[in-house]
């Protein structure tokens, strides 16, 4: 979700040249690590040319994380979190990602939610890719038509 948030506004070949430098700033994504991150991390943050040095956006990283934290807790995983509300669609996802996180609005929902295979969408249904994507077995196949 840290590269769908700081991806807003800015093209994804920015974000996607970054990738490594994001990884290494927010140790590799680990969650309890980005979510224990002090005030010392938010400005060591926001002075890393390598990332998206912006305030709103490393701040969510670091209140989402705590936030998933929380959903583990109660879930038993983020997984089972995402499960629990796998029905959804486009719009009631975007809404209940606006009450529980920081910074996700409907662009920003709905990659990371193709992105993890809870919406279609990322690849029409001609492209090669698709067909890979089905072999996985995503989400959005038990979605009712």
């Amino acid at each position: 979700m840290i590269m769908e948030i700081n991806q807003a506004g800015l093209s994804w070949e920015t974000i996607l040249k970054k990738e490594q430098t994001f990884r290494k700033a927010y140790d590799d994504f680990d969650i309890a690590k980005v979510a224990a991150y002090t005030e010392k991390d938010r400005e060591r943050l926001l002075q890393d040319a390598g990332i998206i040095r912006n305030k709103l956006k490393v701040n969510a990283a670091i209140e989402n994380a705590k936030t998933i934290l929380v959903l583990q807790k109660e879930f038993g995983s983020f997984e089972k979190w995402l499960l629990h509300h796998y029905t959804k669609t486009k719009m009631e996802w975007v809404k209940l990602f606006k009450k529980t996180f920081k910074f996700t609005g409907g662009e920003i929902v709905g990659e990371f939610l193709m992105s993890i295979g809870y919406l279609p969408g990322a690849h029409s249904e001609s492209c090669a890719v698709y067909h890979k994507i089905l072999q996985q077995k995503p989400m959005f196949l038990n979605l009712k038509k």
